[in-house]
């Protein structure tokens, strides 16, 4: 799975091209494939999740957010652990996050 996160592109404004571009695209997803939910559709939580970093290892992180979009998808607002990341938004697979008991082991 693809990160969602990463650097605005230099040329995206609010000008004109882009309201063509935002058209063209799902409701929430900025051009450069990030999404950007209205905060009144965002569940904000506390979540404590294992992320599958796809070599071989795992991570701590936690899941500070849950949204989903139009289509049904749901996102979560994801931070990896010492990864040096900002926390950011990404499709939830729940084969590679797995959600940890918050309390009550």
């Amino acid at each position: 799975m693809e990160s969602q996160c990463g650097p605005r592109n230099a040329g995206e404004t609010a000008g004109g091209s882009d309201r063509e571009a935002r058209a063209e695209q799902e409701p929430g997803e900025t051009r450069d494939g990030r999404v950007d939910p209205a905060e009144r559709e965002v569940q904000w939580v506390y979540q404590p999740v294992e992320v599958d970093l796809g070599d071989g290892r795992w991570a701590l992180g936690r899941i500070s957010g849950w949204w989903q979009d139009a289509a049904g998808r749901r996102w979560c607002r994801l931070r990896v652990g010492r990864s040096g990341r900002p926390a950011c938004w990404e499709r939830f697979d729940p084969a590679r996050v797995l959600l940890l008991p918050v309390s009550g082991l």
